[in-house]
C-alpha cells in the first residue's frame, strides 16, 4: 500500500531515540524496530530513511540538519523531537530554555522550506509518567508541545498529536504498557505512533490490523493479526 506516495518519494524521519529505535547507523537502509519501520512496512513504493539519533535534543538535531536532511533531498520530512530537552533538564541539569528551543525548531523547518520542495510532518513530544517524579516534568514539556504545534502551523506541516494519542491509549492499556520508562515506546506504543502518522498522511487503514511485536531484519516484517482494533 502506498497511499499518497509514489516510488519517486523519499520519506525521511529524524529525531531522538524514539525515531532511532536501534537502527544500524552503518547501514543507510536500516530503519530500526520502531514506528518508522512500521510505517515503511505499509508503504511499499517510496524510499524511507531513518535519521533518528539516540540522545538528541533539538540543538543536536539542528547541528546535523544540513548533512542528515538537506543533503538527502527528501520529498517528505518528519520531525519528532523535544522529550530529551525536558529529560536532560531534570536528570543532568542541562536546561533548554523555551525561546532557544523555539529558535532551533524554527530554524530546521525554515531551512527545509528554503532548500527543498518537501512536505513536512511534525510529531509532538509526549510523556507517559510511570514514576512519581515524571509528573513534575509535564510543566516543562507542555510549552515544547505548544512550540511544535505553532511551528507546524507556521510552516504548513501536518501535525501528529502524539501528546494526545498516546495518553488516550494509555488510559486503556496503562502507561507502562505503552512506554515502560514513560518515554520509550513498547511495540504497541510504536504501533500507535505509526498509525497516527499514517492517518495524518492520508493512508487508509488495512482491512485487518497487522504489526510486528518481535521485528526481524529490516524490510522483513513478520506480521500477524492484531488482537483488536487500534484504540
Amino acid at each position: 500500500m502506498t497511499g499518497p506516495f509514489t516510488a519517486h518519494d523519499r520519506l525521511l524521519f529524524i529525531g531522538d531515540s524514539i525515531t532511532d529505535s536501534g537502527r544500524d547507523r552503518s547501514d543507510p537502509r536500516s530503519l530500526g524496530t520502531g514506528y518508522v519501520r512500521r510505517i515503511a512496512a505499509r508503504l511499499t513504493a517510496p524510499t524511507v530513511l531513518n535519521k533518528g539519533l539516540n540522545g538528541n535534543r533539538v540543538y543536536d538535531m539542528e547541528a546535523r540538519w544540513a548533512t542528515d536532511v538537506l543533503a538527502e533531498r527528501p520529498t517528505v520530512v518528519t520531525v519528532k523531537i523535544g522529550i530529551n530537552d525536558t529529560w536532560r533538564t531534570f536528570d543532568r541539569g542541562l536546561p533548554s530554555p523555551i525561546d532557544r528551543f523555539r529558535a532551533a525548531y524554527t530554524s530546521v523547518l525554515a531551512q527545509t522550506r528554503g532548500h527543498l520542495p518537501a512536505d513536512l510532518f511534525v510529531i509532538t513530544p509526549f510523556l507517559l509518567p510511570v514514576k512519581a517524579e515524571q509528573h513534575s516534568w509535564m510543566d516543562d514539556l507542555a510549552p515544547r508541545v505548544e512550540v511544535a504545534r505553532e511551528v507546524a502551523a507556521e510552516f504548513g506541516a501536518r501535525l501528529v498529536r502524539a501528546d494526545l494519542v498516546m495518553p488516550r491509549a494509555a488510559a486503556d492499556h496503562g502507561a507502562a504498557t505503552l512506554a515502560p520508562d514513560g518515554v520509550h515506546p513498547s511495540a504497541l506504543g510504536h504501533r500507535i505512533l505509526a498509525e497516527a502518522w499514517l492517518d495524518a498522511a492520508g493512508v487508509p487503514p488495512p482491512h485487518s490490523w497487522a504489526h510486528a511485536d518481535e521485528p526481524g531484519p529490516d524490510h522483513q516484517v513478520r506480521a500477524r493479526p492484531a488482537s483488536g482494533p487500534l484504540p
